[in-house]
């Protein structure tokens, strides 16, 4: 049995509508939602809720404490699968990856480029695509969306492509 510790940090994947305001927020994780749809007969899975923010409002100190939860959590878990903002998704990964130098495990970032709740939303097929890298990749850190695997460092969001790319 294989033990994965799903990190949220808020990000467009997790944005929620408040019929109040009229806007998209970050209000609380959508990951079980995701996670109850998906069949993981050979996995547990732990959910720690860290930030709730679009990745753009995120400062030294979140991501200071997302690097601080990923040390921690590769201990106990085969595998880390961080739920990211896509806009500053590089910038957190590039600090793992300076800060981590030899991880126990993969620290697998993924997001999504529309919120879940919206109709075509890419956010269900990059948490299993996270999840089915997780079982595949040696211990690094990684961004998994849109079928593709990316190691750090080197990785970039194609702003004009809406999607990640490996300038390596």
């Amino acid at each position: 049995m294989r033990h994965i510790t799903f990190i949220t940090t808020g990000g467009t994947i997790e944005k929620t509508y408040d019929e109040h305001t009229g806007f998209l927020t970050n209000q609380h994780s959508i990951l079980s939602k995701i996670l109850n749809t998906l069949r993981l007969p050979d996995s547990t899975v732990s959910q720690r809720n860290v930030i709730f923010k679009d990745s753009l409002d995120m400062t030294d100190i979140d991501r200071e404490i997302i690097l601080d939860i990923t040390r921690q959590s590769m201990t106990v878990s085969d595998a880390v699968i961080i739920l990211h903002g896509t806009d500053t998704l590089e910038l957190t990964g590039n600090l793992l990856y300076r800060e981590i130098a030899k991880p126990l495990c993969p620290i697998i970032f993924t997001g999504a480029m529309r919120p879940y709740e919206f109709r075509d939303s890419d956010a269900t097929q990059n948490v299993i695509e996270a999840l089915f890298a997780a079982n595949l990749v040696p211990p690094g850190i990684y961004v998994a969306m849109h079928n593709r695997l990316l190691a750090f460092p080197g990785v970039k969001k194609d702003r004009e492509n809406l999607t990640f790319i490996s300038e390596s």
